[in-house]
């Protein structure tokens, strides 16, 4: 239900309703202060019925109808709330109040197309109330609309800096369209170089160092393909304890691209490590002399993963050293930021002299001066600008530049994966920038320790998501974004009893939840329970369109488990674009051979084989046993209601 904050209250409720009923007969103007004072009393029966009366005394009123919706609207009748905001709208439809209500209403009750014209004409009515942006970027979060979502939620946020939960929706946004661009991507070209880098960061971030090492080697010779890819090659090696390659590898990325920042802190890393710190430092003078803003987004690299007693003495030796102190400080603030970056290029301050063209920046890695020469230059802009646009702003930690170049590119050429590479890289950023101003405002609220719950298991750390978890259980018992986010965090550590446990728990409340079904149908399916899972399954089909195909390839090992051949089979063609380790494909063979099938067999064989033949091209670890693998965890269940 929309709520009304006091301040609006007050202006509606306030000295201009006064004024008109002071200008009305006696007896109306009674009515009007009766229900005030009902209503402040919480009285909201009292108050409804003398706003219905002053209703039918001057039913041609706009104001008349906006005071009994805002009293409806309190009292939880959103029916007729509705109906009397839509009567003062009809009236007179430039009123805030009743376009910001129906906006509001018609969103909450899953109507989100219809909530936006009405919330468009609020924003342009009251400019300067954050109430409407935020409602709208709602709206648009409900539609999917998430690439309109973010720049309304940013305008709430510009007149309101501390409106927490604008923060909270602002960062969703970014992560759904993530996701979205994630899946896009994966539809255009899953085997496209730019897929295989972000899965490769993806598997760096879950520590399988080897993995992503291999998958770079993979994809070094594609082209077109992301900058670096020698040097993000060249850190997997050092985290895999491979130090001798990983130097070949910044040395390569140096010769062959000389504007690859990345190689310089990877060198710089080397140099520590063999006890070499004043090459080390000499390096990273180097970076912050081309570019400040990239040496504070990326500086925490060269200590990462790094044993604490050596990070400890290297920092100590930097203190120690005449260095720029503003170096030392921003390398501690990197360090301390875990990884995600600290500044932007302004915060970090002035780089060196620009180049005159951004090409020359580029090419000197100067990608503040870079994007800066870029954004000088009238629109509208061509592909290849908004392409190195999108890399110098993400490069200088200038992500929203980034999102907004990258969006641009998307316009003019729907299908680059380039494009949504930069999108999925800079939004991903802004997302965690979102959510950690979200976690300063509301430190210990349910939601925070959701959110890291869901970050945790994105990482695959479920001990410490499933501590996420409990403590928000322990401040709300039955928040069902918190219980969902722990069963499956169960589910995820082989713990399928507690997840059927939870799951059960929160289906009380909430039986047709999809992805509360799923995981209880998974906890089944873990226990052999096969029969007892496809109720389960079958509700889970109402979940994001996303999921289906993994819903389906569940539902056909439990056919498959329970006799019905033929339609498991079915089921599992359903859900063979879900197929990432060669399982379903596997069970499809077992099938069809089960039939006398010999041909569909032996082609199912061979797409298995094709499947697991790609995934070790990538470095994923052979699958010795196929099956269906357990549910991926994702940063969904912080935004559920």
């Amino acid at each position: 239900m929309a709520t009304i904050s006091k301040s609006l209250l007050s202006v509606v409720l306030g000295g201009s309703i006064l004024g008109f009923a002071q200008q009305q007969p006696a007896s109306l103007e009674s009515l009007f202060r009766a229900a005030q004072q009902a209503q402040a009393g919480g009285d909201y029966t009292t108050a409804v019925n003398d706003y219905t009366q002053a209703a039918k005394m001057r039913p041609d009123t706009p104001v008349v109808w906006v005071n009994l919706g805002l009293t409806l609207q309190e009292a939880g009748n959103i029916p007729a709330a509705l109906d009397a905001f839509q009567r003062a709208n009809r009236l007179d439809p430039s009123l805030y109040v009743p376009n910001l209500f129906l906006g509001m209403d018609y969103a909450h009750s899953g109507k989100a197309q219809q909530a936006v014209p009405f919330l468009i004409k609020a924003k342009k009515t009251n400019p300067s109330d954050a109430q409407a942006p935020l409602a709208l970027g709602r709206a648009y979060i409900s539609a999917r609309e998430y690439s309109q979502a973010i720049p309304e939620l940013d305008r709430a946020l510009h007149l309101n800096p501390k409106l927490s939960t604008a923060w909270f929706d602002l960062g969703i946004a970014q992560l759904d369209q993530v996701e979205s661009d994630a899946r896009t991507i994966s539809i255009e070209n899953k085997q496209s170089p730019f897929a295989g880098a972000l899965y490769a960061e993806s598997l760096v971030k879950q520590g399988r160092f080897g993995e992503a090492a291999s998958l770079y080697q993979s994809i070094l010779d594609s082209k077109p393909q992301p900058p670096c890819l020698h040097s993000e090659l060249g850190f997997a090696l050092i985290r895999d304890h491979n130090e001798s390659q990983a130097g070949d590898a910044f040395a390569a990325e140096r010769a062959a691209h000389p504007e690859c920042s990345l190689a310089l802190l990877g060198q710089a890393r080397v140099a520590a490590d063999n006890g070499n710190p004043d090459q080390a430092f000499s390096l990273l003078d180097q970076l912050w002399s081309r570019d400040r803003g990239y040496f504070a987004c990326n500086a925490a690299g060269v200590l990462d993963g790094m044993p604490r007693d050596e990070q400890s003495s290297f920092l100590e030796q930097l203190d120690n050293d005449a260095r720029d102190p503003d170096l030392r400080q921003v390398l501690a603030a990197a360090f301390n930021a875990d990884g995600e970056c600290s500044a932007t290029a302004s915060d970090a301050g002035p780089s060196a002299t620009p180049p005159r063209s951004a090409a020359a920046a580029w090419a000197s890695g100067q990608f503040a001066s870079c994007a800066g020469a870029l954004q000088s230059q009238p629109a509208p802009q061509t592909t290849e600008k908004l392409r190195l646009l999108a890399a110098c702003s993400f490069f200088t930690g200038d992500n929203q530049s980034a999102a907004r170049a990258a969006a641009a590119w998307r316009r003019l050429e729907p299908h680059s994966l380039e494009a949504l590479y930069w999108s999925i890289q800079a939004n991903e950023r802004l997302a965690f920038q979102s959510l950690a101003r979200f976690q300063q405002l509301e430190p210990d609220s349910v939601r925070s320790h959701v959110l890291l719950g869901d970050i945790y298991q994105q990482l695959e750390r479920f001990d410490e998501a499933e501590a996420e978890y409990q403590k928000a259980l322990a401040v709300s018992p039955s928040d069902r974004a918190a219980m969902l986010g722990l069963a499956s965090a169960y589910l995820n550590n082989y713990n399928s009893k507690g997840a059927m446990s939870l799951a059960q728990k929160a289906l009380a409340d909430a039986p047709d939840d999809p992805e509360l079904n799923l995981i209880m149908a998974q906890s089944l399916l873990d226990q052999r329970q096969y029969a007892e899972s496809e109720p389960y399954l079958q509700k889970s089909l109402k979940a994001k369109p996303q999921m289906l195909p993994r819903i389906h390839a569940l539902i056909g090992k439990a056919c498959a488990e329970t006799g019905r051949t033929r339609e498991a089979i079915e089921e599992l063609n359903l859900g063979a674009s879900s197929d990432e380790d060669g399982s379903v494909q596997y069970l499809l063979f077992q099938l069809y051979r089960k039939l006398d099938d010999t041909k569909d067999a032996q082609a199912a064989l061979a797409r298995m084989q094709t499947i697991k033949q790609q995934r070790e091209a990538r470095g994923v670890k052979r699958v010795e046993d196929p099956d269906l693998s357990p549910i991926e965890p994702t940063l969904a269940h912080a935004a559920a209601p």
